[in-house]
Parts: C-alpha cells; sequence; structure tokens
C-alpha cells in the first residue's frame, strides 16, 4: 500500500510539473500573423521573408506565419480588428484610416500602429525633351497616361492632380506602365505618370525611342501645400543618370510602404523582430528577397511615419537614436 500511495504521489508530482510546462509551451507555439499581399507581390514578399529568415524561425517564443490578402486597406483592417497582429500598409491608408477619411469609410482603425519603414513609391511624371511641359499646370490639354483604373498609381494621380486643379481638364488614358511608355513612344500621349520605383523598366523603354525629362513634382507639390494636406506623402529625388538623357536630379515625393502591428501585440515580440531583421545579416536577407528593400536600413526605419508608433517599435528606434 506504500509504494502504491508513493507511486500515485511520484505520478502527482510529474503530472503538476507537465501542467506547470503548459504556459511556457503554449507560448512557444504562439502564432503572429503577419499579412502580405496578392501572390507575386511586394507585400506578400515582406511577409514570407520575415517567416522565414532563421532567427525568426528559430525563435522559442512565437512562430510568425505570412498570410496573403488583398493589400494594404485589408491588412489596415485585419490589423486592427486583430485577425492579423502584422501587416504591410501604405502609410497613407494608415494615416486616412486612423483619421476615418478612408474613401466611403469613416471608421476610425486607431489600433493599427506603425513599426517601421519599408521601402517607397516614388511619383514620377514623364514628358518629351523640349515640349514645354516644365509643371504640372503645363499638362492642361494634353493627353496624359494615368496607371490603370483601380491601381494605386491611379488613386495617388488622381490625389494629385485634383489638388492641382488640372485632373477634369486633361485628357486622361487609363493604362499599365509599359502600356504607357509603348504609347508615349507612339506620340499617343504627350505624358505618362508612374507611382513606382525608379528605375522603372517603363521609363528606360520610354527613354529609348524618346528624349525624355521628368518634372520636379516636389515643387508643385510644396507651391500647392499638397504637403500639408497629406502630410503622409514625403520627399524624395530621382538621382541624375537614373535614365538616359536626364543628367540632373529630379525632386519628388512617395508613399510609404510600413511594417505595422496590432496596439495589443506584446512589445517584447515587436523589439524582438525589429532587433532580428535590422542587423547587418538580416538586413542582407531582406535585400536578398527582392531590390526593393535596399532602402531598408537604421537610418531609413522611421521614415513615412506620420501615425502613433507601437511601444515596442518606439522603444528600438529610441535606441538607436532614430527617434
Amino acid at each position: 500500500m506504500k509504494c502504491t500511495h508513493r507511486c500515485f504521489l511520484v505520478a502527482a508530482i510529474a503530472m503538476l510539473s507537465v501542467a506547470s510546462a503548459i504556459p511556457s509551451m503554449a507560448l512557444a507555439a504562439e502564432r503572429i500573423v503577419f499579412g502580405g499581399g496578392p501572390a507575386g507581390g511586394t507585400f506578400q514578399v515582406v511577409a514570407n521573408a520575415i517567416q522565414v529568415y532563421d532567427p525568426v524561425k528559430e525563435s522559442k517564443e512565437y512562430k510568425v506565419q505570412a498570410q496573403s490578402s488583398a493589400g494594404s486597406v485589408e491588412n489596415l483592417r485585419k490589423v486592427n480588428s486583430g485577425k492579423m497582429d502584422f501587416g504591410v500598409v501604405y502609410s497613407g491608408h494608415v494615416y486616412l484610416g486612423r483619421n476615418g477619411k478612408l474613401k466611403k469609410d469613416t471608421k476610425q482603425y486607431e489600433d493599427v500602429m506603425a513599426v517601421s519603414y519599408l521601402y517607397g513609391a516614388p511619383a514620377q511624371l514623364v514628358v518629351r525633351k523640349g515640349s514645354g511641359i516644365k509643371s504640372t499646370k503645363d499638362l492642361i490639354g494634353k493627353k496624359v497616361g494615368v496607371g490603370n483604373a483601380g491601381s494605386g498609381a491611379f488613386a495617388n494621380c488622381e490625389l494629385f492632380f485634383t489638388h492641382m486643379g488640372v485632373w477634369d481638364k486633361i485628357e486622361r488614358n487609363a493604362m499599365g506602365y509599359n502600356d504607357a511608355a509603348a504609347a508615349f513612344g507612339n506620340n499617343q500621349l504627350d505624358a505618362f505618370w508612374l507611382f513606382t520605383a525608379f528605375p522603372s523598366g517603363a521609363v528606360i523603354m520610354a527613354a529609348q525611342t524618346n528624349d525624355i525629362d521628368l518634372i520636379n513634382l516636389e515643387k508643385d507639390a510644396e507651391a500647392s501645400k499638397f504637403f500639408e494636406t497629406y502630410p503622409y506623402f514625403s520627399k524624395l529625388s530621382v538621382p541624375a543618370g537614373t535614365y538616359k538623357g536626364v543628367d540632373y536630379e529630379t525632386p519628388s515625393f512617395q508613399d510609404s510602404a510600413l511594417w505595422v502591428a496590432n496596439s495589443k501585440v506584446s512589445d517584447e515580440v515587436v523589439y524582438d523582430l525589429l532587433s532580428k531583421i535590422y542587423t547587418e545579416e538580416g538586413l542582407a536577407h531582406m535585400r536578398g528577397q527582392k531590390k526593393t528593400f535596399k532602402e531598408m536600413a537604421i537610418e531609413t526605419g522611421t521614415n513615412g511615419i506620420v501615425t502613433p508608433m507601437h511601444p515596442g517599435a518606439e522603444r528600438f528606434w529610441k535606441e538607436k537614436g532614430m527617434l
């Protein structure tokens, strides 16, 4: 009988030991959903790249799972609701969503917090050299490629050109970049707009068939107080020599793709992930996935952020001297 009691006691202690280990096991198995975008898109590359990075995969505290989505606005909504822990969202959507100014959506998405800047999508406006088009205002009455209907390029073109008072005064041609470059080459367009990283293959193509110029969009934006109205756009310049025949720097502006987090994600997880990705090895890994990530660096980590930052990210960037 004593042996039975002793055995029972040993078994009970063993069961208590297992039970006490369950919380740490659960923590190790915590699933962190990272919202990307459509298959093949840059947003999805971000999520996949972070998921497969070895120091992230080896974490004993969480497991990152990349999840595809329709893109920026869906990520905004799902991160806000907690269906996603992290996501990639344009700074403009974070700003508009937080302030209840999304198109046909007055909900305020206040649980989406910035973690870091990833890369920028800059505006570029291509014209023929000697065309007489020196500013956005000179497009009045001209044939202009404005991006695919429903695309971010089209939306930002409509936003900027409306702000400049020319949207309804140009002959708009909704088409993709390569189609616009071909039409430009055939003299079917006087100008075309892009909202993408440079160098753009479409602009390179256009420069092979025509001598081109790029318009200084920052000058137009400054004069019209565009940055005051839409503070999530940031300034940048297309370097001289980016395109054939454009041997001067061209000031412009960009929206920023941001890594964001739900406000309830623990500060430790946010800080730990940033500490893994924003190392020499982590950044090399990201750049190896896609050249677009060449902008990722400690020095650019807080670029384009005009909305509240997650406390875990705030701690990280303060330690790096960026806040």
